[in-house]
């Protein structure tokens, strides 16, 4: 028989390393924001809950051992079966909700419960039911359960700390919650007899980690996946079209990050408007830019092409995406200097001053709540040289303006200048400076650029308007940027309905 403080221990990592796995899995479908994560934590909090209250009273009607090492194996073998059920449950959940264009809260929540609601339950159900067998008098009872709680505890901060720096690094999202799945079923078999029989789990286990990993979320309607990784922070693709062009796509896949054409560096996209509106301020070419979220590099290739002498700074916090960049998205800019760290610390120990700052690092439709405040944009203005402009590519539901409200807004309290381009439907750029803007100067300037940029720099020089109004003013203390984007995907799937 196992010891029970081993068996708490045991699955108390269990528990703990299954939610952060989880999390990946639901990544590639929903994004990784706090919303997800607040998802995912709810709910294990919630079955680890249901959890400890049934096994307490099932210890009560069967307090043996063998029972408890039953149900233990079970919840090992509903735990490895996770990663192989995550693919085809998460694809229908999203092809369901996409039809009512619900946004990542509801889509994570159904993906949660659906997924490890079950197994994380009956994993809650082991401590109370572990308590009831080592308590032999009623003296010893608070020590027991102390002992055996913080075993529990200690179990989980290690699954915690092991899934998140060592397994999903090294084995991946599906091989972790495999390890944790083997690890309980081994210490449940040690209970069982006859062992032989029972083993069979465990070694079924073991089989299923031999297996090739193959895609995470290789199906797509706009080409074929050439390549796909999960990253340290996220999940990756990139997808060929049959006219040879590639696009970068980023966990739920509901943008792409970056843009390739073998025939041509310009997209007919948001990126093409970092390119010209500088322009709206500056009368010469950027001497050094910024580009904070340059995932493969679909700006800095057009720089290369347009303004050579200029110095690009790329800067991503996901290392393998530069890889990407360079292997896919012919990301070799000789004057394009990486930098792989998060946007806002970079911008913070930086002594360098930038004639442009791009700021395209967010997640769609989420946004890192610290790059859309007040205090982001007051550090952006630091960091400007005179004359300088920082350019926002805002995304949004098609006819929902509250976030670029909100940007606007925030963005305004840092600058004296702010205009919009409203590039497509689903983008819009907002510029902002200490100097005037205008599309004026912006159209003067045409004859100056490259012929190649030239029609571009007439378009966004017809759609420059003034900023949107009514936006509040978001600080680091107070930034709901989550809900205000779940309220938008609600209020267009509403719009929609009607």
């Amino acid at each position: 028989m196992p010891p029970l403080p081993l068996l708490v221990f045991v699955v108390g990592t269990g528990s703990l390393g299954a939610e952060i796995a989880a999390v990946r899995l639901l990544a590639p479908y929903f994004g990784a924001s706090t919303i997800v994560w607040a998802n995912t934590i709810g709910i294990v909090l919630v079955a680890l809950s249901i959890g400890y209250w049934l096994g307490g009273r099932l210890a009560d009607r069967h307090p043996n051992k063998r029972a408890l090492c039953l149900l233990t194996l079970t919840a090992a073998i509903l735990l490895a079966l996770v990663p192989f059920l995550a693919d085809p449950l998460l694809g229908v959940a999203v092809d369901a909700l996409d039809s009512i264009s619900a946004g990542a809260f509801l889509g994570s929540l159904v993906g949660v419960l659906a997924l490890v609601a079950v197994p994380v339950l009956l994993l809650g159900m082991v401590s109370p039911w572990a308590i009831r067998l080592a308590v032999s008098t009623v003296e010893e009872a608070g020590e027991v359960a102390g002992r055996l709680y913080a075993l529990s505890t200690a179990g989980s901060l290690a699954g915690t700390l092991l899934s998140a720096l060592l397994f999903i690094p090294l084995v991946g999202t599906r091989r972790t919650f495999l390890i944790f799945a083997l690890a309980i079923a081994v210490v449940a078999v040690l209970g069982l007899r006859p062992v032989r029989r029972y083993a069979l789990a465990p070694a079924a286990i073991i089989v299923l980690m031999a297996l090739p990993v193959g895609a995470l979320k290789a199906e797509t309607d706009s080409g074929r996946v050439i390549y796909e990784t999960d990253t340290e922070s996220q999940y990756a693709r990139v997808v060929e079209r049959d006219d040879g062009s590639r696009a970068l796509e980023l966990n739920e896949g509901q943008a792409q990050h970056s843009i390739y054409n073998p025939d041509t560096v310009l997209t007919g996209d948001v990126w093409d408007g970092h390119l010209v509106l500088p322009f709206t301020a500056l009368g010469r070419p950027p001497e050094r830019v910024a580009i904070l979220g340059n995932a493969a590099g679909t700006t800095s290739r057009a720089y290369e092409e347009f303004f050579p002498d200029t110095r690009v700074d790329g800067v991503e916090i996901d290392a393998e995406l530069s890889e990407i960049g360079e292997r896919f998205f012919d990301m070799n800019n000789p004057e394009l200097h990486l930098y792989h760290e998060d946007a806002r610390p970079y911008l913070r120990r930086t002594d360098a001053r930038y004639d442009v700052i791009s700021v395209d690092a967010y997640r769609q439709p989420y946004i890192p709540f610290y790059l859309a405040t007040e205090e982001f944009f007051e550090l952006v203005r630091d960091r400007l040289t005179p004359g300088g402009v920082v350019i926002l590519n805002a995304g949004h539901p098609e006819g929902q303006d509250e976030l670029e409200q909100v940007l606007t807004a925030s963005m305004g309290a840092a600058f004296d200048h702010v205009v919009r381009d409203p590039i497509e439907d689903t983008n819009t750029l907002i510029v902002a400076s200490e100097q005037p803007l205008s599309a004026a100067r912006l159209r003067s300037y045409v004859p100056q650029l490259p012929v190649g940029l030239r029609s571009t720099a007439e378009a966004s020089a017809a759609r420059i308007g003034e900023p949107l109004e009514g936006g509040t003013v978001y600080t680091d203390d107070k930034a709901p940027v989550e809900w205000l984007i779940d309220k938008s995907i609600v209020d267009y799937a509403a719009d929609e309905s009607e």
